[in-house]
């Protein structure tokens, strides 16, 4: 998440939950705090995840098209508070990504390919941390479509989705974003599905961005952040892989990234190139991926598993320092 919404979960007085059923209940208000009302066509969902003070069972469009006349505007000063956060947030997050990194920076991966989206570009994301960088530092314009796991709760959505975004929106450029982990699960198998029908979409706009780490990195920080324990590498670690090259085998593009000047002239031609085209981006597996709040439970399981011999604890200190370095200087901006 964001430090910006994890301040109005923290302080609203109101939760309006639009048609969804939302997994993450810990970043929901504390139970009390807050009058909620859920719209759902599905009246299973209702309720599911977080007490409601009342239950709206319709389409969503319809529902709140009946309610808006019944909205009387307050004042506005919580909300013009919340904007500042957001500024402050994105302008934090754009120093983070400039910082240096021992390979490419993911953060700055997510920041070229949020300024270079096409209009009406659908994303499709996969579960780990290249789907946290994504929902932190992609900005999804009025007029695009973006899709994650979600629900379907497993790594391999991204290049699968991406395809049946391709056969429902031929003319829209689309992207997916996956991890390593992701791709040898499913990704490298779906690509031969692409270079079999892409010459029948109505365009060729088709993006692959994956990051290259050679680690289940999501779960490897759960692992420090929630239970205290290092990496433990024989479950983490996973091979190296010719992604670029493998594409290029296909028929396809590919383009193999080793260098933070080279992210965004290799995004260029992949939304310019004449058929799919897949970009390997070489990226750092020790920034830190924690939440914008860290709790004392949180910062106490982190210590104890960098103690415990992580074998990634020296790279994971440096590139800590880096990012609180880069916090302090956009605190005094």
């Amino acid at each position: 998440g964001t430090a910006p919404t994890a301040e109005m979960m923290a302080h609203c007085d109101t939760l309006l939950m639009v048609g969804t059923s939302f997994p993450y209940s810990e970043f929901l208000p504390e139970e009390g705090q807050a009058c909620a009302v859920q719209i759902d066509i599905d009246p299973h969902n209702l309720g599911l995840r977080y007490p409601t003070t009342l239950n709206l069972v319709g389409d969503s469009k319809a529902t709140l098209a009946a309610l808006l006349p019944r909205l009387v505007r307050k004042n506005r000063r919580w909300r013009e508070r919340l904007e500042e956060s957001v500024r402050d947030w994105w302008s934090l997050l754009h120093a983070r990504a400039m910082v240096e990194c021992e390979r490419i920076n993911p953060q700055l991966v997510f920041e070229e390919l949020s300024r270079r989206l096409p209009e009406g570009a659908v994303l499709t994301g996969d579960a780990g941390s290249s789907t946290m960088w994504l929902a932190r530092h992609v900005k999804v314009r009025a007029g695009m479509m973006a899709s994650l796991s979600g629900t379907l709760a497993s790594m391999g959505s991204a290049v699968p989705y991406a395809i049946a975004a391709k056969f429902a929106f031929g003319g829209r450029p689309v992207v997916a974003v996956a991890g390593d982990g992701a791709m040898q699960m499913n990704g490298i198998n779906e690509l031969i599905t692409v270079s079999k029908y892409w010459r029948e979409w109505a365009t060729p706009n088709f993006v692959v961005l994956v990051l290259n780490n050679r680690e289940l990195n999501m779960v490897t920080w759960e692992m420090r952040a929630l239970s205290g324990n290092p990496k433990f590498a024989p479950s983490q670690d996973i091979p190296d892989f010719p992604y670029a090259e493998y594409a290029r085998a296909l028929g396809l593009g590919g383009t193999r990234v080793n260098t933070p000047e080279g992210v965004g002239p290799a995004l260029d031609a992949a939304f310019s190139a004449d058929r799919p085209h897949l970009v390997e981006a070489i990226t750092d597996v020790n920034v830190p991926m924690l939440p914008p709040q860290i709790s004392f439970e949180q910062a106490e399981s982190f210590f104890a598993a960098l103690s415990k011999g992580d074998e990634d604890a020296a790279a994971i200190v440096r590139q800590s320092v880096r990012e609180m370095l880069a916090k302090t200087q956009t605190d005094g901006d």
